[in-house]
């Protein structure tokens, strides 16, 4: 299955954003287009008249809150032969669509994207597996490269801590799941490995945050399909494992992030393609289900959000 990178952009006290979106994946055999909304707080979902320009999964996205959410990279096949280096860029709060000029530095599926919001995001890592970690300045969309790329060459799952660090969450390299979580600091983009990882090794599974307090882990897939949540509370870096996880043991479900509300993981693929959303109250962390998830069950799909910071 195909990592979601899901990454969380806001800043901390916050008590309420916009919207989250779900964008693109893989429906069965086929690729889709779509974005849902979802409306914060009610949780109603819409889909976006305009979709992603090219039907793509395994996509990644940063979020610039009050601003834009992008949504960069994917495939647009069932393999490696349709991976592009597109990055789509959803205008707030018209939903209108754009591509920029400069993409990625690489094509590549399957990376993390980590958002610090007015400032940058970043996508780090993804298949085929690469340390790169490409930068783009909120400011103009220009992209630079990162001198120090991840400690290895993997796909990984995001969380974010806007103004303060993003991070890698452990991910596939080669033929090995890895429980390393790297950690970048804002503004140096300096690069440490935290002494303590994911509780297993495991690859695809969703990231959400609670930006200046903690970033989470859901589900994901090591030998087999897991409903574990992660949590890493800031600015510690201190690992638990929530007792409630998932309703569903999935990887590839999108994360989306509400800070100070909720976060979200969405589809993903268990048994079969999902449609489900999870939710996650902040701060105890209690789950639900919504009662309206996807327009269609898929999983792969991209988490962008609009927080208010």
């Amino acid at each position: 299955m195909i990592l979601l990178g899901i990454l969380a952009a806001s800043g901390a006290g916050v008590t309420g954003g916009v919207a989250g979106y779900a964008a693109g994946g893989r429906s069965g055999s086929s690729n889709v287009t779509t974005v849902d909304k979802f409306a914060f707080p009610s949780d109603s979902r819409t889909t976006l008249g305009t979709g992603l320009s090219a039907a793509v999964y395994a996509a990644t996205s940063m979020s610039n809150s009050g601003v834009a959410g992008y949504v960069a990279g994917g495939t647009t096949t069932s393999n490696n032969s349709g991976i592009i280096d597109t990055v789509n860029k959803f205008a707030f709060p018209s939903d209108s669509r754009t591509t920029l000029g400069t993409g990625l530095s690489a094509a590549r599926r399957a990376a993390a994207g980590i958002s610090n919001s007015g400032v940058a995001g970043y996508i780090a890592g993804g298949t085929p597996e690469t340390t790169t970690v490409d930068k783009f300045l909120f400011s103009d969309d220009s992209r630079s490269t990162l001198g120090t790329g991840l400690s290895s060459a993997r796909r990984a799952s995001p969380m974010s801590n806007s103004g303060v660090a993003g991070y890698a969450a452990g991910g596939y390299t080669g033929s090995t799941n890895v429980t390393t979580v790297d950690k970048f600091s804002f503004p140096s983009d300096s690069r440490s490995t935290l002494g303590t990882g994911l509780s297993s090794a495991r690859r695809e599974g969703a990231g959400m945050s609670n930006s200046g307090t903690a970033g989470y882990i859901a589900g994901g897939e090591t030998a087999s399909f897991v409903s574990t949540v992660d949590k890493f509370s800031f600015p510690s870096d201190s690992r638990s494992t929530l007792g409630t996880g998932l309703s569903s043991s999935r990887s590839s479900a999108a994360g989306i992030s509400n800070s100070g509300v909720a976060g979200y993981a969405a589809g993903g693929f268990g048994v079969s393609d999902l449609a489900t959303v999870d939710k996650f109250a902040f701060p105890s962390d209690s789950r639900t289900t919504l009662g309206t998830g996807l327009s269609s069950a898929r999983q792969s799909a991209a988490g962008f959000q609009n927080e208010n910071i």
